[in-house]
Order: C-alpha cells, then structure tokens, then sequence
C-alpha cells in the first residue's frame, strides 16, 4: 500500500461507520423510549455488560451514565458467572451489548438475572437470539457489516452500541434536568469542573474589597488601591450603591494631565457604569466579558450594592483560560 491507499482505507472505514449509523439512527423508535424510561424509573443502580471489544463499550457507557447523573457499573460477564454477578441486586437494571445475541458469557448468568427478576435490555443486531428473546426490551442496531473488510474485527457493530449508549445517557440526562451545577459536583478535580466554576467561588468579598466612597479624597482612593493590593477602588455613594470605578491605570493618566489631585473627591475622576456581572455567572463568562480590555469585574446585588470583586488574576488561578 502507498501513502494514498493508506488513506483511502481511512476515509472508507470511516464512510462504513457512518453509514452503520444511519441505519441505527433509522431504527431507533419505541424500544430506545422504553429503555430511557425503565432506566429513569430504575431504583436501584445500572450494570452493563458485554464481553470483549462490546465489554470495553460497556465500561465506557458506564462511565458516561454515572457521571451524567445515572449511578451505573461494569460488569464483567465472563467473571459474572464466577461470583461478580453478586453485583446485581433486585432493584437493578442490567443492560447487555452483543451484536450476535449469542454471547455465552451473558447467556450463562440468565438464570441469575431472571430469579431475581432483574429487568433486561440487550443492544444487538439481531432481534431474534436467544439474548434477545429473554430480554425485556431489545434495541436492534441493525448493523451487519464491519467496517473491517474481513468482516470479523467489531468496528462499526461497536461504533453503533457507544453511540446508542450515548444517546440513552443524555435522554436521561435531560429527563432528570441535570445541570451544569450537577455536572462540576461530579468532576471536581478535572478541567470540566473549572469551566463551571461560578463567579462567586472565586470572587474576592466583605473586608477584601477596596469600597471608597465618591466624596473621599484621591489620597484615599490611592491609599486603598495600596492596601488592598487589587490595583482597582471600587466607588459607592452614601448609600453604598455602586456608582463607579478607579484602576490604577486610571491614576497614571490623571497625574499626567491633572495637577495636586490628592485632595480632589474620588467623583471627579471615576469612571462610571462600570463593568459588573452576576455572582451566579460562571467564570468563563466572566473572562469572555474581559476580553483583554479590563481586568476586573464587580459583582453588585440587587439594590446596586457591591458586594464582590473578581480580578483576572483570580481567574488564572483558578486554571481557567
């Protein structure tokens, strides 16, 4: 083979893959709703099962269900039938991948599952196996061909089962209104959990705020912006509502063009309506708004008070970029 047969067998594996797709996008129907809704109805946990390269699909289709909000488990079907299977209480569902239907791993822990009266649904491309008949709901993928040419090695058949289990994970996850909150409670140490950190996770609050009022001096505008180490006073007027802002890039451009300031009042020289966001906004929102033209944002309730800051320094250190 040279460099451009090489590359045609990529693209024609990838067009099979896609046209299994279709198939299985085509044949989706009642028992795909029956499925979502026994597994959202499911008050126990979800364990699934498949054996070789459907095992390791199953793994992923797992993980991908517990951490949308649907506690689920792999189960080794071969390590089942030697004690494993202990896993699998009545309250469960038990979801099995096989193209063949045949899969006698699975076959063998049958009796198990029925003495419990475990509800089955079996992903498979063949409706009328023996797996098939003793499930509960079948969805039939409705793949035959692999994209492999010698038609052995599970490539479009396990392309279609990560797929569907996909589709099954965010039909619940819509069912149970998962939200972006859900999400980061269940990824607090990866990059996904950063991204959906909110404004007032990281924001800078009560004593740590610069507040000056509009009527003090420049002096002490320059004196907090010293202390409290933001490079930014946030300007409130005698009732503390929020009327404006002074940065210390601010401060240079009035020294260059405004002489003995010290003693003039804050007012004179803040920039009103000043940039601010919600609390309940998440920190990617919060860079976007910056955009590399300010660092800082406030962060008022409803009455107009400041009662946050948040400085892109914040941002970086949170390690969201």
């Amino acid at each position: 083979m040279n460099e451009n047969d090489i590359l045609k067998t990529g693209l024609k594996v990838i067009e099979n893959e896609i046209s299994a797709l279709e198939i299985v996008k085509s044949k989706l129907g009642k028992s795909f709703i029956d499925a979502v809704k026994l597994i959202y109805e499911c008050k126990g946990k979800v364990v699934v099962t498949g054996m070789g390269k459907s095992g390791l699909i199953a793994s992923k289709i797992a993980a991908t269900l517990t951490s949308t909000g649907t506690p689920a488990f792999y189960l080794n079907p071969a390590e089942g039938s030697h004690g494993d299977i202990g896993i699998l209480l009545k309250d469960d569902v038990l979801i099995a991948l096989s193209k063949s239907g045949e899969t006698d791993e699975i076959i063998k822990i049958l009796p198990y599952i029925k003495r419990l009266n475990i509800p089955l649904i079996t992903i498979t491309s063949r409706p009328n196996s023996i797996l098939a008949q003793q499930s509960d709901i079948v969805i039939d993928m409705g793949v035959e061909d692999e994209a492999c040419p010698l038609n052995l090695a599970p490539t479009s058949s396990s392309t279609a089962e990560l797929v569907i289990g996909d589709a099954i994970a965010i039909a619940l996850l819509k069912l149970r209104n998962f939200s972006e909150e859900d999400f980061a409670l269940l990824h607090p140490g990866g990059l996904l959990s950063k991204k959906l950190l909110k404004v007032k996770d990281i924001m800078h609050k009560g004593d740590e705020l610069p507040i000056v009022n509009e009527n003090e001096t420049m002096r002490k505008v320059i004196a907090t912006i010293i202390e409290k180490k933001l490079g930014v006073a946030i300007i409130v007027n005698n009732d503390n509502k929020l009327t404006g802002i002074i940065v210390d890039g601010d401060l240079k451009r009035i020294l260059m063009k405004t002489e003995h300031i010290m003693d003039k009042k804050a007012k004179e020289f803040m920039t009103k309506d000043p940039k601010t966001i919600d609390g309940d906004e998440l920190v990617a929102k919060a860079l976007k708004i910056m955009e590399g033209k300010i660092t800082s944002l406030i962060i008022k309730n409803e009455n107009n008070e400041p009662i946050g800051l948040l400085h892109i320094h914040d941002i970086l250190k949170a390690g969201i970029y």
